[in-house]
């Protein structure tokens, strides 16, 4: 038996945030109550931090190694330019999520309320009975979690819990694990690790989705929807992982490249490719597998909405390419119809949908879903520039998203509750021209208006469709992003040229937790947008993964 290679200086930005999430975890078990909260944000930050400075010295490093170097753990792991950038992706918008996820609120409202214990016996506590959902709501503190989650919503425990100001600050270790799960999952070399990875990175966030503090009911929902599905998934990619061993004998990806590429009778590894797609395709939200994104996204936390859209995405895809480019390349020409019709079903059933929407956070849901569309245009083209542009596609997606998710936690009515309605944002981009130009920028990069990020990742990737042929989908394409500048100029239109409700919620200044990661992502849309030469050709010199 051959021990494995392993590379500790090329797996440390991965180490270093599995390890963090280790230590975050034994500062909920032994630290005080009172100093979690600092402790679990400066550790989680600081974690994140040393792993982008440890990734930007193995992407330093990497262009000068062989690919045999660059195979660690016997193939388990692979150290490539796509990894590294989808990895380089991931943590940065973690850390603007983790960031977000530490601002605290300090305004509560204290209203007289009834609330009955289960022997039926009446309490008085303060804050709001209920939501629209029959959770509890302004009792609780102004922050996006609930102070317990273990509790019943709306029950008495949860009540108290919020006016003794306790923070839900598990949240951080189960972000770094799902982050650290990101990371592994674009850069994995073999199936099984493979689903290891996407296991650790989900199972985090089916418990983060149902902490929200607002609308308990709804979140806990979402989240149940979300792990019911994505056990399916989950089955549904092990089932193909055990057909792709069946043809090839090997888990490894270049092996079932190899081997495919060869054999006479490829019917086993056309199954292996629909069953594993299937699973991807969900994680990714494509049409008809991603019909727990909208109500995910909006039940959700969200902190925890913003990452999923970004990060999440980001590292789905990256695993999704190296499967199709790697161990499946020579059967493009069997599955093309099916990725074809799922790439087109997916850009325009969600655009059409995000047409009929009244909520913003609702809208924005199915419009990441409609970017899945567009990012798969590239992701099915089996070409070095396909690849390029699908990387720089996902990473414009990422920033442009996290930060319009993170924009709706800003705009709050007198309950300090998060108004994400349409009408309710009427012109509220007049009383607050800086967020409203904010968001407008992140919406005019969603429908691909030029001058920013999206125009510029769109032209990439029909660019790169057209070149191979795949007219159709860029037809569709071209189609669905102007059928879905409706939508989005809509809410721009409301902000700055309706008029203002009487019940119109305000923005509550947010602390620089919020602004911040905000701020860049605006700015990052627009830079990219005008000058992305340095980043088209960071992509371009990297799309070639190691077999």
């Amino acid at each position: 038996m051959i021990a494995p290679h392993i590379d500790y200086f090329r797996l440390s930005p991965m180490l270093i945030v599995f390890g963090v999430a280790v230590l975050s975890v034994l500062v909920e078990a032994f630290a005080p109550a009172a100093f979690r909260y600092r402790i679990q944000l400066w550790l989680s930050g600081g974690g994140l931090i040393a792993a982008v400075i440890a990734l930007a010295f193995v992407a330093s490093s990497a262009t000068d190694d062989s690919a045999q170097t660059r195979t660690l753990m016997s193939g388990a792991v692979l150290v490539d330019g796509p990894g590294l950038f989808v990895q380089g992706v991931v943590l940065l918008v973690a850390l603007g999520a983790v960031a977000f996820m530490g601002e605290r609120r300090l305004d509560r409202v204290w209203a007289p309320v009834e609330v009955r214990t289960a022997a039926g016996q009446p309490i008085s506590v303060g804050g709001s009975a209920s939501d629209t959902d029959g959770s509890s709501d302004d009792a609780l503190p102004a922050d996006a979690f609930t102070p317990s989650g273990a509790t019943v919503p709306g029950s008495a425990d949860e009540l108290a819990a919020g006016r003794a100001g306790f923070l839900t600050t598990e949240v951080y270790p189960l972000t770094l694990l799902a982050v650290g799960g990101m990371m592994l999952f674009g850069s994995c070399g073999d199936l099984l690790t493979m689903f290891i990875a996407l296991e650790v990175l989900s199972l985090p966030l089916y418990i983060l989705c149902g902490l929200a503090r607002r609308r308990r009911l709804l979140s806990q929902e979402a989240s149940l929807k979300y792990f019911l599905l994505g056990a399916f998934a989950s089955a549904i990619f092990l089932f193909g992982t055990a057909f792709a061993y069946g043809a090839s004998a090997s888990l490894s990806l270049a092996d079932i490249g190899t081997s495919l590429n060869t054999a006479d009778d490829k019917s086993l590894g056309v199954i292996a490719l629909a069953l594993i797609a299937v699973g991807l395709l969900f994680k990714v939200g494509a049409v008809p597998f991603g019909s727990w994104v909208p109500d995910v996204y909006q039940g959700a936390p969200t902190p925890v909405t913003s990452l999923m859209a970004s990060a999440t995405k980001a590292a789905a895809f990256g695993a999704l390419l190296r499967v199709l480019h790697v161990a499946f390349p020579d059967l493009q020409d069997t599955a093309r119809p099916a990725l074809w019709t799922v790439a087109i079903a997916t850009m325009v059933v969600a655009t059409l949908m995000a047409v009929t929407q009244s909520d913003i956070k609702r809208m924005l849901a199915y419009s990441s879903v409609s970017h899945v569309g567009f990012a798969l245009v590239g992701a099915i083209i089996i070409s070095d520039d396909a690849l390029a542009a699908t990387l720089f596609y996902i990473a414009i997606y990422a920033v442009s998203a996290f930060g319009a998710f993170a924009l709706l936690s800003v705009v709050r009515d007198a309950t300090g509750r998060e108004e994400s309605a349409i009408s309710a944002w009427a012109g509220l981009g007049r009383e607050h021209p800086l967020v409203g130009a904010m968001m407008s920028l992140l919406l005019l990069s969603f429908a691909g208006i030029p001058l920013t990020g999206g125009f510029i990742a769109k032209f990439a990737v029909f660019g790169a469709a057209g070149s191979a042929g795949a007219w159709p989908l860029v037809i569709v394409g071209v189609v669905c992003s102007a059928i879905a500048a409706y939508f989005y100029v809509r809410v721009i239109v409301a902000m700055f040229f309706a008029d203002r409700p009487g019940n119109a919620p305000t923005v509550r200044a947010p602390s620089l937790l919020t602004t911040v990661p905000i701020a860049i992502s605006a700015g990052l849309t627009l830079l990219l947008g005008v000058f992305p030469a340095p980043l088209l050709n960071l992509v371009g010199d990297i799309s070639t993964f190691v077999r």
